[in-house]
């Protein structure tokens, strides 16, 4: 993955087979399921009082990850957006990570919008994401992607049935990332939910993402989490959560789990 990936195969005393973690995972709720922008500064105060959950390296600035996933504040983006948006639920938003390259970014975005309009959605606009750069690590902001947002429109048949628009929305990411060939990440891309992480510690994610920080960003629910990678490479994709879960504990469980796999596929 261009710019800010860990390496796919062993490469000296790093095995990938050997991969595992144990981070801190928190979530703040509303029982009455009404947004507001104090969940989402409690979600983040939990995430900070996770800091000693996570892990830096060399560089003490420089996180093994931490992100938030909320709901996606239709008022905020109603007025932040340079677009006009259909009411909510009737668009996705597609969290990218993207090449710095300018040319190859432009080639993706192309890839992107062609994947979302051969599904039968609608291309409704980018938005780039305000980032604080000055609230990221040395080492983090060397392997930086650039953040925007696709928002994607539900297309005929599918904006009375948001269940299958969210499928379409699952179809789109994965098809847009095997076409990328390694350099798209999208960290979310859902009509109901978004996440905002990356190589960062707990205190670094509302100071690096300004979203997070307005007032108009209101969510009933904010999954968090803060990254302790203890033998594997921290990245920018790597930071929780992942779409729709963030874990805690180990997962030195995945070659059993993959062996298992392969002792019953016959």
């Amino acid at each position: 993955m261009t710019g800010f990936s860990r390496p796919s195969a062993a490469d000296g005393l790093y095995d990938p087979r050997f991969e595992h973690d144990a981070c801190g995972v928190a979530l703040v709720a509303r029982l009455d399921a009404v947004p507001s922008h104090e969940v989402v500064e409690k979600a983040i105060l939990a995430l900070e009082n996770l800091e000693h959950r996570g892990a830096a390296g060399a560089d003490p600035n420089t996180g093994d990850g931490a992100g938030i996933l909320i709901q996606i504040p239709h008022l905020f983006f109603s007025e932040v957006a340079e677009c006009e948006l259909p009411p909510a639920g009737g668009y996705g938003i597609a969290m990218c990570f993207l090449p710095t390259d300018d040319a190859r970014r432009a080639e993706i975005e192309q890839t992107l919008e062609r994947v979302t309009l051969d599904e039968g959605q609608e291309v409704i606009g980018w938005r780039d994401v305000p980032v604080d750069i000055a609230n990221v690590g040395e080492t983090a902001g060397e392997s930086r992607p650039v953040i925007r947002q696709l928002i994607i429109g539900a297309g005929d048949g599918f904006r009375d049935d948001q269940g299958a628009f969210e499928r379409k929305l699952y179809v789109i990411r994965r098809v847009s990332q095997m076409r990328a060939e390694g350099d798209l990440y999208l960290a979310s891309c859902s009509s109901r939910t978004i996440i905002y992480k990356g190589m960062l510690t707990s205190y670094q994610v509302p100071a690096f993402f300004p979203d997070l920080r307005d007032p108009r960003c209101k969510s009933a629910m904010g999954l968090v989490h803060s990254r302790f990678s203890t033998n594997t490479f921290p990245s920018w994709e790597l930071a929780h959560p992942f779409r729709i879960i963030a874990h805690t504990g180990e997962i030195n469980t995945l070659m059993g789990n993959i062996n298992w796999m392969r002792a019953r596929e016959s």
